[in-house]
This record gives structure tokens, C-alpha cells and sequence, in this order.
């Protein structure tokens, strides 16, 4: 039995023990009025599905395995808290175990593919018992008739009513998400929450495409008029998807893609945006995209009788999500592809308000930056906060999704960074004058200005200061911005608490870098 055989066989028992009660590739029309009959959501006022997730609201980290076959393969694989083992027996145990419960659910299958570029693009088959499940995969990835011919490379199963057994499955809980790269399997249980997808098969994709010389990016990606790509890594609530879709910039994707000898190509077909405190004025494409018809809106609260929406409730959660294909943005790539990009932008959200609103990297600056990669949460967005913001760091902007050491895409990065001469700048979206709770978060206009006038070339790089502490180059000036807020330092009503806070950061930064040394 070959390694692609075992996909092969488990897709085609399914099909065949399932085979009166399935659906395959249902259009966008036919699968929400399966969500509607089916009572798995509601229609909004414009005609977007809404859909509660139940219990998860968010991924579950700490339920990601990988089957470790003992090989040289596996070897490769950064183990860890990250990607922790389960062997091949259990997992072949469980994913009989799925099997037999799915044979008593209808089940709907989604062909799609993950990668805009042809030579490196993946065959993905989904199999769920949601239907707004199927909905979602087919907004999120790409959907071609060659998907629904091609045999899948990978399989993700998806049963979200299954609770594994702890004391019996090796897993800690009853929730897992589990991927086999021998089998070509990504397993998935006892969660509803379809951002789980869309990350395993980023996953697969992290994993594979770094050996045909692919750096595979957790980062949105835009093109200006004149064929300019921009890059823009970032983690969640850095505005990496508010930014990239510039109603200026065509957007080829807002959240995975891959660097190859050829360019810049999107993973997927659709954005998966959070929408809490989404305002039309502001963010006038993800609102479009958002209330049309089939896209589909996880935990947002709505008025039960006239099924209007309210993105400032966060009541069920603060990870209210937008699922819709990028066809419903009006500027939008049609390729999925771009050139090699003149300028890289890495987002931080920094709370303590230390960090300029812009900057210029280079050289080992570019290397700590990304292998940190830093944001800030807030006090009281999460249980055990406390009353100060909290330091986040994730390597590559996407450590959970990484299943090789860091260091191996960060090289991957320098040396295409070094080939194609891309500018890299460090861009604070977070507070200015002061921490959270006594500076205000930056205006996003002033940073959209920043951005425009660095891919526009209107920053003047020799005209630069260099902040202490962290070393950065600061432009002096830039156009539309109030001088006084380009240098934090100065605008802080004490300068030694300015001087306390980054010094507390930078120290953070300095332990989190210590074990790539």
C-alpha cells in the first residue's frame, strides 16, 4: 500500500459506505438552503449565513497532533508543545473509530485546491456532517473544475459530534486535530470551529512546500497599479487583513501565501476576517464582502427577528469571523499571484505603546523581528490577563502552523529578501502616547498613510533617527503625519516611564530570541 493509496482507500470507503446519504460538491445556492433546512444557521438581512461554533470559539492549540512514523521524515519535524506526537497506531484506531460514526450521518464532500501557482498547488478533499462546513471550505480555497476532477492529494475529515476517549485514544481531551503526512489524513473532532481547516491544511502546506524551494508565509499580500507586490505578516488583530484590502491595491490574499523562484502565489481562494467592531466606513471591502449572499459570519450576534447584525457584540466571543471568497472583494487578483515584493511590512499591535508607528529594518533586525514575532494582547480580552497588556510572541507571525523549526523559513526569508532587494519595515498599529489605558491606539488612517508613502517611495531613508533601546530607524518626517508621533519617546508625558516600559519589552524580546542562538 502506497502512502497516496491510504487517501485513496479511506476516500473511497467512505464514498462507498456513505453513498446514499452524501452530498459532493453542492454550489453556493444549494448548500445554504441544506444550512436552513438542515437548522445549522440563519440568513441574515443581506443574505449571509450565520452559524455558532458551539463550545470552540478559537482553535485548540494544545489538541494538535502529528502521526510520528519514526522515520527520517519525521525527523524534520520541530517536536514539541507545538507539534506533539501521537503514534500511528492510535491514530489509525481513532480514525477507524471516525469512520464508523460518521457511516450514520449524511455527509458533505468538497473538492478544492490550496496554492494559486499550478506547479505547487495541493488536491484537497473534505469530508464533514455540516453543510456550512462544506460552505466554508468552499468560500475559503480554491474551487476550479480541475478540483473536482483530480484525485486529492490530502483528505481532511471532519467530524465535529465525535469525542475522542482520552484514557483509550491517546489524546489529552476529547477535542484533536491530527494530521498524517504519510497517509495524506488530517483528522478533526469534537470541534465545530472551521478555522481549524483552514489552518491543517496551511499546516500541510508549511510542511511540504519548503522542499521545492517555496517559503510558505503566514501574511496577506497586495498589488499596486504599476505590478508592486507588498507583504504584510502580522498575528491576529495587527489589521493584516484591514490593511492589505486597500481600496488603492488590488488583493491577491489575505492570509497565507508562498514565495517561489516565480513570485508571490495564494494559498487559498477566500479571507477569513475578524469582523468585531467592523465599521462600513473604515473597512468598506471586508463590510461588502461580509453581507453578501453565501458568505458566512461565525459568532456574530444578530437580532433574532430582523436578522440584522451587531460586530460591536462580543458577547459570544471576541473571534467573531468573516468567511467569504475573494470574489466578493471588488479589487481582488484573479490569479492569486504576484511579483516579487519591493517592500515587506511586520505588524504589531504593541500595546505598551513603545514602539514607533514606523520603522525601517535591516540585516539582523529583520531576522529577530520575524523569528519573534510580536504583538501585544490586552488586559480583559482574555481570562488570567490580569491589568496590563500582555507580551505575545510567535515565531514566523505563525508558530502553531509551523511544523519545522522556525529557523528554517527565517533563512528562507533572508536570502529571498537579499535577492530581490525587498525593503522590510516594522509597523506599530497599536497605541501611541502612552500604554493602553492612557495613550489611544493609532488612528488607521495615519497608517494607511504610512504604508502608502512607504510603497510610494515618499520616505526619505537617509532621513532617519535612530531611537535608543531598540535601535530603529525612525523617518523624520512623512507626508499627512503629525512629526510629533513618528518618535514615541517624545510624546509620552514622562519620558522615564517611556524609557521603563521599553526597556521591560525589550528585555522580553531579548529572552524570546535567546534559544535561536
Amino acid at each position: 500500500m502506497t502512502n497516496r493509496s491510504n487517501a485513496q482507500m479511506i476516500n473511497k470507503l467512505i464514498l462507498q459506505k456513505n453513498k446514499k446519504c452524501i452530498c459532493v460538491n453542492l454550489s453556493i445556492p444549494e448548500l445554504v438552503e441544506k444550512i436552513v433546512i438542515n437548522s445549522e444557521g440563519f440568513l441574515s438581512d443581506t443574505g449571509s449565513v450565520l452559524v455558532k461554533t458551539g463550545e470552540f470559539t478559537g482553535r485548540s492549540p494544545d489538541d494538535k497532533y502529528i502521526v510520528d512514523y519514526g522515520t527520517k521524515y519525521d525527523q524534520e519535524i520541530d517536536w514539541g508543545k507545538t507539534n506533539q506526537k501521537i503514534s500511528p497506531e492510535r491514530f489509525d484506531t481513532l480514525l477507524s473509530k471516525v469512520l464508523e460514526y460518521l457511516e450514520r450521518k449524511k455527509l458533505y464532500v468538497q473538492d478544492v485546491q490550496a496554492g494559486a501557482d499550478k506547479m505547487h498547488q495541493r488536491n484537497i478533499r473534505i469530508f464533514s456532517e455540516f453543510a456550512w462546513s462544506a460552505l466554508f471550505c468552499q468560500n475559503l480555497f480554491i474551487n476550479s473544475s480541475e478540483s473536482n476532477e483530480a484525485e486529492p492529494d490530502f483528505l481532511v475529515i471532519q467530524a465535529p459530534g465525535f469525542k475522542a476517549n482520552p484514557l483509550t485514544d491517546g489524546v489529552k481531551s476529547p477535542t484533536f486535530v491530527i494530521i498524517d503526512f504519510e497517509k495524506k489524513i488530517i483528522l478533526i473532532g469534537n470541534t465545530q470551529y472551521a478555522g481549524e481547516i483552514k489552518k491543517s491544511v496551511f499546516t500541510v502546506m508549511n510542511r511540504l512546500l519548503p522542499a521545492d524551494k517555496v517559503l510558505p508565509m503566514h501574511c496577506s499580500a497586495n498589488i499596486g497599479k504599476n505590478g508592486d507586490t507588498a507583504l504584510f505578516f502580522g498575528l491576529s488583530g495587527t489589521g493584516k487583513t484591514t490593511l492589505s484590502s486597500d481600496p488603492e491595491r488590488s488583493l491577491i490574499g489575505d492570509d497565507e501565501h508562498g514565495w517561489s523562484a516565480e513570485g508571490i502565489f495564494n494559498f487559498e481562494g477566500g479571507c477569513y476576517a475578524k469582523t468585531i467592531n467592523l465599521h462600513q466606513k473604515d473597512e468598506p471591502l471586508i463590510w461588502d464582502a461580509v453581507h453578501s449572499f453565501g458568505s458566512i459570519l461565525e459568532n456574530v450576534v444578530f437580532d433574532s427577528r430582523t436578522r440584522k447584525i451587531d460586530f460591536t457584540d462580543g458577547s459570544i466571543t471576541e473571534n467573531t469571523r468573516g468567511a467569504y471568497d475573494l470574489s466578493r472583494i471588488s479589487n481582488y487578483v484573479p490569479s492569486g499571484k504576484g511579483n516579487h515584493p519591493g517592500n515587506i511590512f511586520f505588524l504589531c499591535a504593541d500595546a505598551f505603546g513603545v514602539l514607533p508607528p514606523i520603522s525601517l529594518l535591516s540585516g539582523q533586525q529583520i531576522l529577530d523581528y520575524f523569528l519573534a514575532g510580536y504583538t501585544a494582547k490586552l488586559a480583559g480580552t482574555e481570562r488570567g490577563l490580569g491589568t496590563e497588556p500582555v507580551a505575545t510572541f510567535s515565531s514566523c507571525f505563525g508558530a502553531p502552523f509551523l511544523p519545522l523549526p522556525p529557523m528554517v523559513y527565517a533563512k528562507m526569508l533572508l536570502e529571498k529578501i537579499e535577492e530581490h532587494q525587498s525593503r522590510v519595515w516594522l509597523v506599530n498599529t497599536g497605541w501611541v502616547g502612552g500604554e493602553f489605558g492612557i495613550g489611544e491606539r493609532i488612528k488607521l488612517p495615519y497608517t494607511r498613510a504610512m504604508i502608502s508613502a512607504a510603497l510610494n517611495g515618499q520616505i526619505s531613508i537617509s532621513d532617519t533617527n535612530e531611537i535608543p533601546i531598540f535601535n530603529l530607524k525612525v523617518p523624520k518626517k512623512i507626508p499627512g503625519i503629525p512629526n510629533e508621533i513618528l518618535n514615541q519617546r517624545l510624546i509620552w508625558n514622562n519620558p522615564q516611564d517611556y524609557d521603563r516600559k521599553a526597556m521591560n519589552l525589550q528585555d522580553k524580546f531579548t529572552q524570546t530570541l535567546e534559544k535561536f542562538k
